[in-house]
């Protein structure tokens, strides 16, 4: 089951909180215990040295000394709050800091056999002798290499319990506080992604739904900006498509549906007779006519969408630029001719070895060369003229026609694109000629630029690979 992102936000934020809690009640305050146990500890020990050394340091012990040692022990007692036992070798306890409870009299061994064997016993009531769980460190005194008492210092052990619950309290307190600000950091969070992103949702569905004019709203945040733009940029593009695939498909119908209807009607007159004997000839003429027309474009339909369906094969080879151009060149001549136009060929060098696709690079001059003649006045001039700088072969066709307006420079390459100055004027035409020269250009990994000035003419200039 997908879980939207407010809930993963919720989620997060209830399972560190309840985390985090748990461990500082648990492993955290149990280590502030430990801790304070270890200190109080070194600290027992440290005064049970300091005892030894102040009060019994080389004394032979004898009960006149014992009230000496009690009222001293009973003071220190009431200052650090660590009772004070001193106990002879044979366990008894002959002096006790306490006043509520005096164990003097008493046995350790009766308690515990091995109490007096440990330097430290962290938590002990001697089997109950003791009225509440404390730890303990024995301290042995000892004379020429013979223990002759030992220093027993009991510290309860609630007061370092309870010490070390304040302490945990406490940090549980500035956790809570933590817990707000973390609270605000994940709504701030949240507010800058999750909101963007459904917002961004919703606005794409509306992209899918063809709604191209929804508005993508503002993001202050540079990742999700770059994402809204991104997305709007593909709303754009998408929108361009839609545009796009409707004038195609006006244009499609529009270029099939004009022969057709001429090939329908003609044939239908006749066959029913209408058209009489000596001119039938005409209108088969016209529809054959027609006919290669459809032909042309469904070629230069299929052309096309191989080059942007990348399945158009390129077959690399390594030729003669120039003789191909004298080669396709001398397929116009017939309408140079009946134009009057003057075809000019400027070589820089006998021989420019190109490595590209012979027949695709074939169409690109034709196709170049039709467009120049088509819109070349009669009685003019056009230039093929090719030249090698860095490694490129650079070839332009200029003419010097009726150029191309401004605002349609950029549009030459677009399918079904035509000049007002050539749509009715030319009706061989299908405007797919320049698109089909810029894709196989392209397809080589070179460039295709157009230089024109209207009422002055045009300049094609495109690029090839040197094989030299």
């Amino acid at each position: 089951m997908k879980i939207s992102l407010r809930k993963k936000f919720v989620f997060s934020y209830v399972f560190i909180i309840i985390m985090i809690f748990l461990l500082l009640n648990t492993y955290g305050q149990l280590r502030i215990y430990k801790k304070m146990l270890g200190e109080s500890e070194a600290s027992l020990y440290n005064e049970a040295t300091i005892i030894a050394e102040e009060y019994l340091s080389g004394l032979k012990f004898s009960s006149t000394y014992f009230p000496i040692l009690r009222r001293h022990f009973m003071v220190l007692h009431e200052l650090t709050g660590t009772q004070i036992l001193l106990a002879m070798p044979d366990s008894e306890i002959v002096v006790d800091s306490g006043n509520a409870h005096s164990y003097e009299g008493k046995y350790l061994n009766d308690y515990d056999k091995t109490f007096l064997s440990n330097q430290t016993v962290t938590e002990t009531d001697l089997n109950h002798l003791l009225t509440e769980k404390s730890i303990a460190v024995i301290y042995p005194v000892t004379l020429s290499m013979e223990t002759i008492a030992y220093i027993v210092l009991l510290k309860p052990l609630d007061p370092i319990k309870n010490t070390a619950l304040q302490y945990t309290d406490s940090v549980i307190l500035c956790f809570i506080i933590l817990a707000v600000l973390l609270m605000i950091v994940f709504i701030y969070l949240y507010i800058q992604t999750a909101m963007p992103i459904n917002a961004m949702t919703t606005a794409a569905k509306k992209y899918a739904d063809g709604q191209f004019d929804y508005p993508m709203a503002n993001f202050p945040g540079k990742d999700q900006s770059a994402l809204a733009g991104a997305i709007r940029y593909m709303a754009d593009k998408m929108s361009d498509m839609d545009n796009y695939q409707r004038k195609f498909i006006a244009n499609v119908s529009h270029d099939f549906r004009s022969p057709l209807t001429s090939i329908k009607g003609y044939t239908e007159a006749l066959l029913d007779g209408t058209i009489p004997q000596e001119m039938q000839q005409k209108y088969l003429d016209i529809i054959i006519f027609e006919t290669e027309r459809l032909t042309k474009l469904t070629t230069s339909l299929l052309t096309l969408n191989q080059f942007e369906t990348g399945t158009t094969p390129m077959d690399i080879s390594i030729f003669d630029l120039n003789y191909e151009i004298k080669r396709c060149s001398a397929a116009f001549e017939q309408r140079c001719t009946a134009k009057q136009i003057s075809l000019e060929l400027i070589f820089d060098r006998k021989e420019l070895m190109v490595r590209a696709d012979t027949s695709k690079i074939e169409l690109v001059i034709q196709n170049l060369l039709d467009n120049a003649i088509k819109f070349s006045h009669h009685n003019s001039v056009i230039e093929i003229h090719t030249t090698e700088k860095n490694r490129k072969i650079f070839v332009s066709v200029k003419d010097y026609g009726i150029g191309i307006p401004k605002d349609s420079i950029n549009k030459v390459w677009d399918r079904f694109y035509k000049t007002d100055n050539s749509r009715g004027k030319d009706k061989k035409g299908t405007g797919l000629g320049l698109s089909i020269t810029k894709e196989i250009i392209e397809a080589h990994g070179e460039n295709i630029n157009v230089i024109s000035t209207e009422g002055a003419g045009t300049e094609f200039i495109f690029s090839l690979p040197s094989a030299s």
